[in-house]
């Protein structure tokens, strides 16, 4: 829940509570009043040396006392639901407190993310306008990478997915991926590898035999690493392989992939070397990121491959997919690529005329 929604609660909860707090008030007065009232009649009767009339005084003390009574009972009814309110409006002021938070955080997160994003551009700026200077002679015109159309073969993704102590939907993901793709316009043109409880060997024998254009990875990572698993059946702590050394394996291949996708947590660190050393465009989560938002988000990124998206369109579509069903990740899968591609012209199924 967002923190103006916290903020609202609060204000009505403080609403009912100050008005509980003024009708506990306004009993307690009516009370010692009807009680001042008992006590008037009663010593009026004291006094008097009429039997009737003593009768009469008495009747009505009994009558004023009965209404104090009541309205005591009333000023403890409002002011057990005043403490009650109160106790709501403390733990809404402490969830506001902590939505504020989580939105300031997000605000810095996207802030770095914004900035990482500059630098990249300006890197890639600098670099440009070297390689111009050294090139001064001569009249140059870039242009973008020729990545080739595609042949006439189906594009082949590499699945991979591990989760050795079971906290994870890997198994969810891969089944609304394949959904997704069997959905799809262009489903004949593409070709799963699925790799559940993938190990060491399921990458290595995947990127040879398979020989994938996608390799996605779905588990646990950090900025420097990503967790594969042993060839066990008990749940276990997984193989912990580096950043460095996954890289090092996609890349061994002479048909490299031509997009890499790190499904997981904190791998946005990793996917300007994937872009630098293995494929010319890589994605990446900017922060740690929930099993329903990262299954949301692959299986519309693929759908959206399959139906002859560009990698640029169908990346917007996956984070368009999260921000339309209230998931809060939208912002963290992050797309990066080499200067010298464009993500917006690169479509990776296209049908045979």
């Amino acid at each position: 829940m967002s923190a103006s929604q916290y903020l609202r609660q609060l204000e009505a909860k403080r609403r009912q509570r100050v008005d509980a707090d003024k009708k506990a008030s306004d009993s307690r007065t009516k009370e010692a009043e009807k009680r001042a009232a008992a006590s008037k009649a009663a010593a009026s009767a004291s006094r008097s040396n009429s039997a009737a009339m003593i009768a009469s005084y008495m009747r009505t003390a009994a009558r004023r006392e009965s209404e104090a009574n009541d309205a005591g009972k009333q000023a403890a009814s409002w002011q057990g639901r005043a403490a009650r309110y109160a106790k709501d409006e403390a733990s809404l002021q402490a969830k506001l407190a902590n939505a504020e938070q989580q939105e300031r955080d997000g605000a810095e997160r996207r802030r770095t993310r914004d900035q990482q994003a500059a630098d990249r551009r300006a890197a890639a700026e600098r670099a440009s306008f070297h390689q111009r200077l050294d090139l001064a002679e001569t009249l140059v015109i870039t242009a973008l990478r020729d990545l080739g159309a595609p042949k006439p073969e189906k594009l082949r993704i590499l699945m991979l997915a591990a989760s050795s102590e079971g906290d994870l939907r890997v198994g969810r993901e891969q089944k609304r991926i394949r959904r997704a793709v069997e959905s799809a316009l262009h489903r004949d043109l593409v070709e799963l590898d699925v790799r559940p409880s993938a190990t060491a060997d399921d990458l290595l024998d995947g990127i040879s035999r398979f020989r994938p254009h996608i390799v996605h990875f779905s588990g646990h990572s950090n900025d420097d690493l990503i967790v594969l698993e042993n060839e066990i059946d008990q749940p276990h702590t997984g193989v912990v392989v580096s950043a460095g050394a996954f890289a090092n394996a996609v890349a061994a291949t002479d048909t490299p992939p031509l997009l890499v996708v790190l499904n997981s947590c904190k791998s946005a660190s990793q996917i300007d070397a994937l872009v630098d050393r293995v494929a010319p465009f890589a994605i990446g989560m900017s922060d740690e990121i929930g099993d329903g938002d990262a299954i949301t988000y692959a299986a519309q990124f693929y759908a959206a491959v399959a139906n002859g998206q560009s990698i640029q369109s169908a990346h917007l579509l996956g984070r368009a997919a999260l921000e339309l069903v209230g998931l809060a990740g939208q912002d963290l899968p992050t797309l990066a690529h080499a200067a010298d591609v464009d993500p917006s012209q690169t479509v990776l199924v296209v049908p045979p005329k």
